[in-house]
């Protein structure tokens, strides 16, 4: 493999397969309800990754169970880990936030959590808990950074700048806490050099497991009103591969990806269709690794945290 892959990664940590189960536990964000904004970030509509047994009002319980049963019929002696990913999971009172994550835990075969989260909605009593919980059960906490450039960060509506990214990342690292990043590229404004530029930047951060996906235009969005009138570049599928390559090769070598790709419904994406299972993407990176005799990390310099 031309790359630290999440799949490898996950089974040096469990003697049995897991596989993730998502929570929508009916949270709000603060760029939603007012706090710091309103409308919420312009690329955003849950309904797009959200699988049919979240939300709906179920409970924590039943969620985890229906994702269970329908998991299970594929893989007998599956494990899981509780995925808190709908919206700012972590953006409630303590005590009831406690109360969800160890309602999770709770059910049978449940041997993780995962909680997806925005950089500028944890505390420290919040992080005191999550170094606790780190201890006694499989713990990631996966921050929204969506990208390195502030002014994207403005004109997406996020609601917090890089800084405070990095700040979250560090304090969270700080207590021995897993931590997971998420990053989009193609957002409006950012171009192929704009892009690699901030390799070094994510790279710096004291991330465990990145995440990366193309922009995608999807309906009921801000963007998707952008998109229609005006043209702003979306990569081909050509293009993306080549950038996602180059992208790796200034990473540090230990920084684990788990995810390239992402794909809406079809019913809901607009732009681009590119009509790739995740798997089928990751065969053409491989491919292009390898013809290319490219791999992570071989433009990083651990040194100076500088690539060549």
């Amino acid at each position: 493999m031309k790359y630290n892959d999440f799949g490898t990664w996950i089974r040096t940590r469990f003697p049995f397969r897991v596989q993730k189960i998502s929570i929508d536990a009916g949270f709000s964000c603060p760029n939603r309800d007012g706090a710091v904004g309103l409308g919420g970030c312009t690329f955003c509509n849950n309904q797009t990754f959200s699988p049919g047994y979240c939300g709906g009002g179920k409970s924590i319980v039943r969620q985890m169970e229906e994702g269970k049963r329908f998991f299970s019929k594929k893989y007998p002696g599956m494990k899981y880990l509780a995925y808190f990913q709908s919206f700012t999971n972590t953006y409630g009172s303590l005590p009831s936030l406690i109360s969800m994550y160890e309602e999770a835990l709770a059910v049978q075969d449940v041997v993780g959590i995962v909680i997806g989260t925005r950089p500028d909605c944890v505390s420290k009593e919040l992080l005191d808990y999550f170094a606790e919980l780190g201890k006694r059960t499989f713990l990631i906490v996966e921050y929204g950074i969506e990208s390195a450039n502030d002014e994207t960060l403005r004109k997406i509506n996020r609601g917090h700048d890089f800084a405070c990214s990095r700040k979250a990342v560090e304090e969270t690292a700080s207590r021995g806490i897993l931590v997971g990043g998420h990053v989009i590229f193609g957002l409006p404004g950012e171009d192929k050099d704009e892009i690699l530029r901030q390799a070094p930047l994510i790279s710096s951060l004291p991330l465990n497991v990145l995440k990366i996906h193309q922009l995608q235009i999807v309906k009921g969005t801000r963007l998707a009103e952008e998109y229609r009138q005006s043209l702003f570049h979306l990569f081909t599928v050509e293009e993306y591969v080549s950038l996602i390559a180059e992208y790796i090769r200034m990473l540090r070598t230990d920084l684990v990806l788990e995810r390239f790709v992402s794909q809406s419904p079809s019913n809901w994406l607009v732009a681009p269709k590119w009509g790739l299972k995740n798997y089928e993407f990751a065969n053409l990176l491989d491919n292009y690794l390898k013809k290319n005799n490219y791999q992570q990390g071989d433009l990083y310099r651990e040194q100076d945290g500088q690539f060549a």
